[in-house]
This record gives structure tokens, sequence and C-alpha cells, in this order.
């Protein structure tokens, strides 16, 4: 037997290099979801910060340019806007006292009628055979006083009798208890008598009110007006209770109207009688018409939180165009200013924004500037004569320069400038802009 030398096996495994890291477990799968969200949010993060830079960055750069509009000489009209609705000058409703049945009805929608026309007839027939029955009671009535009084006469007459047989008697005859029942005798005929009267006037009362309701079964106009409305037709039962009820509506004169509008709280003090007014309605969008208010009532009126005052304008309807009812919206001439030197608002409300070297002095955070508060509201410092200061710009090399300025009246547009170093034709700042690159 042989020996042979054992030769070592080698395994299929290299051996690591040197200074290799050991491989160790894998990683858990769920670090991997998290690095990467981690890294979305940085990069998000890289971008948001570069935007903000170069908007920083951009706060300085193009130059700002500015939109001007000159100011002029004009005329200045203030004027109150207010909506109300148009009424008859004196609308009356028509109605009846008594109950019953219609007969008739005489009129109809826009008749014109006059003062006592008829309008309707109720049935008659009930209250006649009343009146009939007042009358019969009344004859009675007076047949019973000329009997009461034919009994006075005869016990005046008795009592005369026994006065004169007592005076040829000497006083003997008659008897005292028989002149004494004579006495009573007369005095009770002349009560009766007095009573029949009574009850002939309370007769004759009751009649005159029975013949009055005849009357009232005739419902006659009460004025020269039109018919607006009707609420009763021929056959209907007319049913008067504890208030009448309205059969007809009538309108005095639609020539002359009213209209009554509401006055914000705000400029219910600009708004005085005389002054003058024009309006318009959705009947006619193409027509203008005019007013003149009449009364500025002292009543106020709240609806939805809102407190308005009623002004009544006087209307001249002459051709009957307009009709009760409509919807108008008015606008009361409050001022008139003649001549006036006029900017316009977005001049004064104008401020110029902050560039260049003082662009970087802006201590506000970086949050203020983003989102700037409003501005305040309230007086103005350096008030004079009663009359807030204001001030206007305008371009002295191409800058903004300020010119204090007091205003006056405005239309909503353009403002009057009461003082101030300004004259017509001054270009004035309203806005900026910036050049497109």
């Amino acid at each position: 037997m042989t020996e042979t030398d054992t030769v070592p096996q080698t395994s299929h495994e290299s051996a690591p290099a040197p200074g290799a890291v050991p491989p160790g477990p894998p990683p858990p799968a769920r670090a991997r979801p998290r690095r990467r969200r981690l890294l979305a949010w940085g990069a998000v993060a890289l971008v948001v910060a570069g935007a903000l830079l170069l908007w920083l960055r951009h706060d300085g750069g193009p130059a700002v340019k500015y939109r001007t509009e000159a100011a002029r000489t004009g005329d200045l009209d203030v004027t109150v806007t207010a909506t109300g609705n148009l009424q008859p000058t004196n609308q009356v409703d028509v109605g009846s006292e008594l109950s019953g049945i219609v007969q008739r009805v005489e009129v109809d929608f826009n008749d014109r009628v006059k003062v006592g026309q008829v309008l309707a007839r109720l049935d008659p027939t009930k209250l006649s055979a009343q009146v009939l029955q007042s009358r019969a009671a009344l004859k009675v009535a007076q047949a019973r006083v000329l009997q009461a009084r034919a009994t006075v006469t005869e016990a005046r007459s008795e009592m005369a009798r026994l006065d004169h047989v007592r005076e040829l008697s000497g006083g003997r005859l008659p008897s005292q208890h028989d002149l004494d029942a004579a006495k009573a005798s007369l005095a009770r005929a002349e009560a009766d008598a007095a009573s029949a009267e009574a009850q002939v006037a309370q007769a004759r009362a009751t009649l005159e009110g029975n013949e009055t309701d005849l009357k009232k079964l005739v419902i006659v106009s009460p004025v020269d007006g039109i018919v607006l409305n009707r609420q009763v037709e021929p056959g209907q039962t007319v049913a008067a209770s504890l208030q009448a009820p309205v059969l007809f509506t009538l309108a005095e004169d639609l020539a002359h109207m009213e209209l009554l509008v509401d006055v914000d709280e705000a400029d219910v003090g600009q708004v005085r009688e005389g002054q003058e007014a024009t309006f318009g309605v959705d009947a006619y969008p193409e027509r203008t018409f005019s007013a003149r208010v009449a009364q500025v009532r002292f009543g106020s009126e709240t609806v939805a939180g809102v407190v308005t005052y009623k002004a009544v304008l006087n209307v001249d309807n002459a051709d009957l165009t307009l009709r009760p009812g409509m919807t108008a919206t008015a606008d009361i001439q409050v001022k008139h200013v003649a001549g006036a030197l006029l900017v316009p608002n977005a001049a004064l409300r104008f401020t110029p924004p902050v560039t260049g070297p003082q662009a970087g002095q802006d201590r506000r955070s970086l949050l203020m500037r983003l989102f700037p508060r409003p501005p305040r509201r309230g007086a103005q410092p350096g008030e004079a004569g009663g009359r807030r200061q204001a001030r206007v710009w305008v371009l002295e090399d191409g800058q903004p320069k300020a010119v204090p300025v007091t205003p006056g009246a405005t239309d909503g547009s353009v403002t009057e400038i009461v003082k101030g170093d300004l004259k017509a034709g001054t270009e004035l700042v309203v806005d900026t802009y910036t050049p497109s690159r």
C-alpha cells in the first residue's frame, strides 16, 4: 500500500478582500419609504427657499412705472340713491257697513268715477220690509198720542166741572176725596200723553235708521278717481261684522303720484325737502322721470338690521305712464358744485410702494410682507376746519411727490378739492405697474 500526500480541499467561496466590510443583514423594508419621503420633503423645502430668495431679489429689480390721470375743472353732482314704490296721493278703500247679497256691480277695473256715482247695489228686500214696519210703528205711536191727548182733555173738563160745583155749593160739594181723585186722573192722563209722544220720537228714530241703512245698500264713490281694484261680483254675499269688507279700491288722482323711497341712515342727513330727483322704472328702462322731495319722515324702519327713513317724492304723471306699485330707483341730488377742481378718487387712495435702497430697510417680517394688513380707517391727523386732510402724488423727476390737499364732496368716482397746491391739468399718480421684460 503506497502512502500518498493528503491535499487539502479548497472552498468555492472566495476570501474577502483586505479592508472590506463584511456584509450584514439587509435593512428592514419600512426604512426605505421613510427615507424617500425625507428626501422628497427636503427637495420641496429647497424649491420653496429658492423661490423666496428669487422673490426677495426681484423686489428690488425692475423699476416701477406709474399711471397718472389729470386733475380737471368741472361740475360735481352729489346724489343719494334710494329705492321705493309708486303710490297714489290718495287711495281709498270702499266697503259696506251692512251684510247682504250683491244685486248689481256697476263699475269695473280702470273705470273713472265721480263723487256719488253708484258702484254696486245690495239686495234691499229685507231692509225695505223693516222700513215699512217702522213706518207702521210710527203711525201707531202717533195714534196713541192723539188718544192720550183726548184723555187729558177729558180729565181737565172733569176737573173744571168739579171746581165749578164746589164754588156753587160754597165748598160743601164735591167731597175732598172726589176732588183729589179728579186731580190724579188729570195727572195720569198728562203722563200718558207725554209717554205717547216719546214713543212717537222713538218710532221716528227707528224709521230714520232703517231708511239710512236702506240707502247704504247702494255703494257710491266718495271721491273722483279711478277703480284700481274690484273684489265683489253679482250674487256674492257680503258679511259685515267687526270690520267692513273692502269691495273697491279707488285712486283719487293718478295724474299726481307719490314715490316712497327708503333712505339709508348714512345718507338721510343730506336729504332735504325741495331737492330735485330723477328715477327710473323697469317698465320703461329708456326713460328718466323727474320728482321733488316733499317730505323726509322722522320715523325709522329696520329691515334685516338696516335702518332706513321714508322720503316722499312728488311725481307728475299727467300722461298716466306710471302705475301704482311700480318699483323705482331714485337719485336725489343733494349737492351741486359748479366749476370745482376734481381729482379721481384713485389718486386719493394711492400710496407709493417702497423701492430702491429703502426696500431693504423694511423691518416687517416675511409673513407681514406676504400678507399686509389693510389700512386703518378713522380720523386722519391734521384735520383743519372740520375737514380731513389727505394727499395726492405727482411725479417729480420720475419719482412720486406728496401734495397735501383738503377734499370736499364726492360722487364716488371724483372728489372736489377745496384746498391745496393743485391746479387743473396736473397729472396725478393713480396706480403703479411693472413693465414686462
